[in-house]
């Protein structure tokens, strides 16, 4: 899998991130090409990393890059990080590490169907298993495929691009990634069409997220570590568009909060503890070299929280 190309974004951030004790037991949730994983597994002597990922193509290849590391691969998503770690005899993690969102090798594989650039089959599935892209938009109602773009891809076009494809996949299956990519793009004023470079490109997330059940795994998988962590674990995510990053940010500053009472209360009534508290007051970015030497890094943002 010398291929599965995957360039660690905010490597050392981190690393600084989790805090590594060589002693110690990590999760990498989302492990990819290894990138992340192969570096914290450098740092261990007897801890151990845990690899996480629902792709087979990323589970190959981080099993070729972490041969000979303190590292196990496991496949599955990083929601059932408990089961894995119940089947490999681990009670606790001390830190873990979520890289959000499609990887490189996802997107740049043409025929896994996750890019509107070129033609593929219209798949997008991130275990390879389940019902495709092409699955959804050919079955879904038109009300199901506009509250999916609009929901999941914050796309203002959203009842437009939905009744064009119910319209167009009435003459003919959309099967292909330029299919969809053609048909959304009909259904857009000329405008918006020539002032936007990849006029597709929200339209292809909304789906994607829908597809793999991103958003929900994302919420069980934050509940699932977190509540795997020994006191003392650090918690990193990088999140790379606003949907992930609202729901990481509302889910760090919960468990970050002491005190629920109602804000028009004089005093604390509730007695409540906070269960983490924040490393990063606002969320780290790339630095301007790492945003230009790789252009995915542009829109990625870590958030740091340590349990206590």
């Amino acid at each position: 899998m010398a291929d599965f190309t995957h360039v660690p974004i905010m490597l050392q951030e981190c690393l600084d991130g989790l805090n590594i004790r060589p002693d110690k037991i990590y999760v990498d949730g989302t492990t990819g090409g290894a990138g992340h994983s192969r570096e914290i597994a450098k740092r261990l002597t007897n801890g151990r990393l845990i690899s996480l990922d629902q792709d087979p193509d990323a589970i190959a290849a981080a099993s070729e890059r972490l041969a000979g590391l303190p590292a196990t691969v496991y496949r599955t998503n990083f929601r059932y990080v408990k089961d894995a770690l119940s089947d490999l005899g681990i009670d606790g993690i001390d830190g873990a590490l979520l890289d959000l969102g499609v990887s490189s090798h996802q997107l740049d594989k043409r025929e896994r169907g996750f890019s509107y650039n070129g033609d593929a089959p219209l798949d997008m599935r991130m275990s390879q298993e389940g019902p495709t892209a092409a699955d959804l938009v050919n079955t879904a109602s038109r009300e199901e495929l506009s509250r999916i773009l609009k929901e999941y891809g914050e796309e203002p076009f959203a009842w437009k691009i939905a009744g064009k494809i119910e319209q167009v996949r009435q003459a003919t299956p959309i099967l292909t990634t330029a299919q969809l990519a053609d048909t959304i793009a009909s259904a857009l004023p000329p405008a918006v069409r020539r002032k936007d470079k990849n006029p597709s490109r929200r339209s292809f997330q909304a789906i994607r997220i829908a597809v793999n059940g991103e958003l929900d795994a994302l919420s069980e998988g934050l509940d699932a570590l977190f509540e795997s962590m020994n006191t003392g674990a650090r918690f990193c995510i990088i999140t790379f568009h606003s949907l992930e990053d609202r729901l990481v940010k509302q889910r760090f500053k919960q468990w970050c909060t002491a005190c629920t009472c109602p804000p028009e209360f004089p005093v604390c009534v509730c007695g409540g503890k906070a269960k983490a508290k924040p490393i990063t007051k606002k969320p780290l970015e790339a630095c301007a070299q790492e945003q230009e030497e790789n252009r995915r890094s542009r829109s990625a943002k870590l958030r740091i929280i340590e349990k206590l």
